[in-house]
């Protein structure tokens, strides 16, 4: 059964202020709830399913609350609820030294949920294993953004930070950055150890980044379009430079 209370606090994660002083979020759906189920059954702290999904649900995780359709439409952050409410807690990222043996993104001021979402699902795809957000993106918690990774959040460290303190630090390796001119990208080859820094949706890079970067990159345009997406053009950099 459903408490007043309970119902309050589980909309109450809707918000970051709150998301961040429990240090929890939202999961929703059973997809993701089951890849979060297999990836980290300890983190799950509460489970809210419909009889439908209990009789299939996945091992692990605490005991599941059963709700009737109705019930779960009070405390759910989707438009269409669907069978399962996880509430997980928060990951621990510490915090990231210069890149060392590998290539890491870095977000400057993305802001959409659902472009952060899709960029943390893209970056899994392609065995990206951190993400560093200056502290102006997209909460990464947001149940959009969440919803976006598809399971994707439990596999990729997200740390938010000054980005341009962090570009600028000592022994930081080739910071590419997508941009309008500069090396088509299929000339680059293939990248292990690198930064690629991806800008904000209308803006692109901010200034005070872009002068941290050292190699720039582009997608050759071939039509009339202005500009691609973020998430799209993360997906189409990293398939030509991963290796």
């Amino acid at each position: 059964m459903l408490t007043k209370l309970k119902i309050k606090y589980i909309q109450s994660l809707g918000h970051k202020k709150f998301r961040d002083e429990e240090g929890v979020f939202i999961a929703e759906g059973p997809k993701l709830v089951s890849e979060l189920l297999q990836a980290c059954p300890d983190r799950i702290t509460e489970l809210y399913a419909v009889p439908e999904w209990i009789s299939q649900r996945p091992a692990g995780g605490p005991d599941t609350v059963t709700l009737q359709p109705h019930e779960l439409e009070r405390i759910s952050q989707l438009a269409t609820p669907n069978q399962v409410l996880a509430v997980v807690k928060q990951f621990d990222i510490p915090y990231a030294a210069p890149v060392r043996g590998q290539l890491v993104l870095a977000l400057d001021t993305i802001q959409d949920p659902g472009n952060l979402g899709t960029i943390i699902r893209i970056a899994d795809w392609f065995g990206i294993s951190r993400i560093i957000c200056s502290r102006d993106c997209a909460d990464c918690y947001n149940p959009k953004v969440v919803q976006s990774t598809m399971g994707s959040i439990s596999r990729v460290g997200i740390l938010y930070t000054d980005l341009e303190k962090w570009l600028a630090e000592e022994g930081q390796p080739v910071i590419y950055a997508a941009a309008l001119e500069g090396q088509a990208v299929s000339a680059t080859g293939k990248i292990k150890e690198g930064v690629l820094v991806i800008g904000n949706e209308s803006k692109g890079i901010s200034p005070a980044v872009f002068e941290k970067v050292t190699k720039r990159i582009t997608i050759p345009r071939i039509g009339q379009a202005e500009s691609l997406n973020a998430a799209v053009a993360t997906g189409i950099l990293l398939s030509h430079m991963r290796g």
